[in-house]
């Protein structure tokens, strides 16, 4: 089975592309997973970064499309997206849970509550 589609619906090996493309960029990702959560009913790229806690939320995503189009990469061809603060008790709770592991790529969860979300599945590419 391909690496890139064992999560239904999305695409690994776009995010491992994405992941890339940010840390070229100098915005020091360290989180970075899918979460298909209930709430919105499919896949979310979820990435946190003190990069993007350093500027207003708008300009955090305003710093994830440019270096996405200076990659080449369209808005057309962009996930859905959320980026997350640091203190977000979701991103605090996988980095006291997840922070010390030695790598967490490809790691399934899902079925639980963290922090404040309940994640039905993810797969993580970081947790740092």
């Amino acid at each position: 089975m391909d690496k890139t589609v064992l999560v239904s619906g999305v695409d690994l090996g776009q995010g491992a592309e994405i992941l890339r493309i940010l840390d070229g960029a100098g915005l020091k990702i360290s989180v970075a997973l899918w979460v298909y959560l209930p709430e919105y009913e499919d896949w979310r790229l979820v990435l946190s970064s003190r990069k993007f806690d350093a500027v207003r939320l708008p300009t955090a995503y305003g710093l994830f499309h440019d270096a996405l189009e200076a990659a080449g990469i369209p808005l057309e061809r962009t996930p859905p997206v959320m980026i997350l603060g640091m203190s977000d008790p979701f991103i605090r709770t996988l980095r006291r849970i997840f922070g010390k592991a030695k790598s967490v790529d490809g790691m399934r969860l899902g079925g639980q509550t963290i922090g404040d979300r309940f994640v039905d599945d993810a797969y993580a590419y970081r947790i740092s």
